[in-house]
């Protein structure tokens, strides 16, 4: 039998086999359950149907009320009260409510619940996320995520593999955004679907792990069942510094594993790209936008609401002010980039460049609250997707781009690089 590829050995691990191929059908055990407060609730009442005395393993479940957080209405605060009194009920360790919540996809890496070698599932297509530190993750229904609470499981069928060959480093105020937009632009929403995106090469060395994590969230944008990078010295510092004392396995692809194709990308010829409307493989890049004017922008979400964002879009707007009428809304990840961004004064130049700065939240990513669209309104954003009626009205329209882009297109009130103003 041929090798297997990094996400194919995870899963063979976990299902007790020696080896496992392309197609096959295996039930796995789990090491991380997650649920949000639009997936949660409806997990648990399916679960309560199993008439189980419990959860397979409260330490390896997660929930995190991050997307209409805090709670717009009445409906979502019901949501987040049903998923609060379920992990009390469960004694539920990873349980994390407003003021000390994050985005799940920023807030678990941070907590150090995301392990290289881990096989994680949860009920948010973004979940994908986790294959920056060499993870096997990926997103699933609502029930299925019912029965891995309850029995610690899942069914999986195993996926194929496109090796993405990443090659050089990028250029100044290009980013992980630029690479996913450029491969999506490249393959289309459907290029890998139904399989495990593996990157790989020399470039991967010279991309930041915020920069990865950013790949890894949008594999499912390709239509990918994940996407995973190898665990390097890079990935070993961030679990250092977020999973002291915890122990992990590494994964490696095998020399003869089989792919259904290669796909290079150079990095150092990547330009920054701006994905119209309405999918994330209309890719252009963004120095040939002409002037599309814009009226917000959205600097956040599961994608982009790191730090390192933050600190790329505050040297963009530093001294600047957003242009006149332009609405700018930055929300960082988590609470801890928060205080950091408020302890490195990132903040500070957000507000006196006439940006809003809000607590942790999904919020306008999916349309939920503080960001909604009204109608024939143009919002450039470092969300992943600009679908129709993603944001609000249906006739709206969603431009994604990397943190640079957004905060250079905000000073500018329209689609911009940072070298229009004069970075």
């Amino acid at each position: 039998m041929s090798g297997m590829t990094m996400s194919q050995k995870i899963l063979a691990k976990h299902a007790g086999l020696e080896s496992v191929r392309a197609g096959d059908l295996i039930e796995a055990k789990l090491d991380l359950v997650l649920g949000n407060d639009i997936t949660s609730p409806v997990a648990i009442r399916e679960m309560e149907k199993f008439n189980t005395k419990g959860v397979f393993d409260k330490s390896k479940i997660a929930l995190v009320p991050d997307h209409f957080v805090p709670n717009r209405d009445i409906k979502s605060a019901e949501n987040c009260k049903c998923v609060r009194e379920f992990a009390g009920r469960y004694a539920i360790d990873n349980y994390f409510e407003l003021g000390e919540m994050g985005i799940e996809h920023a807030l678990l890496p941070e907590k150090g619940l995301t392990l290289p070698g881990d096989l994680i599932i949860g009920a948010d297509s973004h979940t994908c996320t986790y294959g920056a530190l060499g993870a096997f993750s990926t997103g699933v229904g609502s029930t299925d995520m019912a029965a891995g609470m309850a029995t610690g499981k899942a069914w999986f069928k195993v996926p194929s593999a496109i090796r993405v060959e990443l090659k050089g480093s990028l250029a100044p105020w290009v980013s992980g955004k630029d690479v996913i937009l450029h491969l999506i632009g490249r393959i289309g929403v459907d290029g890998a679907l139904y399989k495990s995106l593996e990157f790989a090469g020399d470039g991967v060395a010279a991309l930041s792990m915020d920069d990865r994590f950013t790949i890894a969230n949008m594999a499912i944008e390709a239509g990918a069942k994940n996407g995973i990078f190898p665990v390097d010295d890079k990935a070993v510092a961030y679990l250092d510094e977020h999973a002291p004392g915890k122990k992990w396995e590494v994964f490696s692809a095998d020399p003869d594993a089989v792919y259904d194709e290669t796909i290079t990308i150079d990095l150092n010829t990547l330009k920054s790209t701006v994905a119209y409307p309405h999918l994330p493989e209309n890719a252009h890049l963004a120095e040939e936008s002409g002037d599309i004017t814009i009226d917000q922008v959205v600097i956040g979400s599961c994608t982009n609401g790191r730090l390192d964002d933050l600190r790329i879009a505050a040297r963009v707007m530093s001294g600047r002010h957003v242009a006149k009428g332009m609405r700018c809304i930055v929300i960082p990840a988590t609470q801890q980039i928060y205080l950091q961004a408020i302890e490195e004064g990132l903040v500070k130049i957000f507000i006196k460049a006439g940006a809003v700065v809000s607590t942790p939240t999904c919020g306008p990513c999916l349309g939920g609250h503080m960001g909604i669209l009204a109608s024939g309104e143009r919002c450039v954003s470092t969300t992943n997707r600009n679908f129709v009626g993603r944001m609000g009205a249906i006739d709206s329209e969603i431009y994604l781009a990397s943190p640079a882009v957004a905060a250079a297109s905000a000073v500018a009130g329209r689609i911009a690089t940072p070298a229009v103003i004069g970075c």
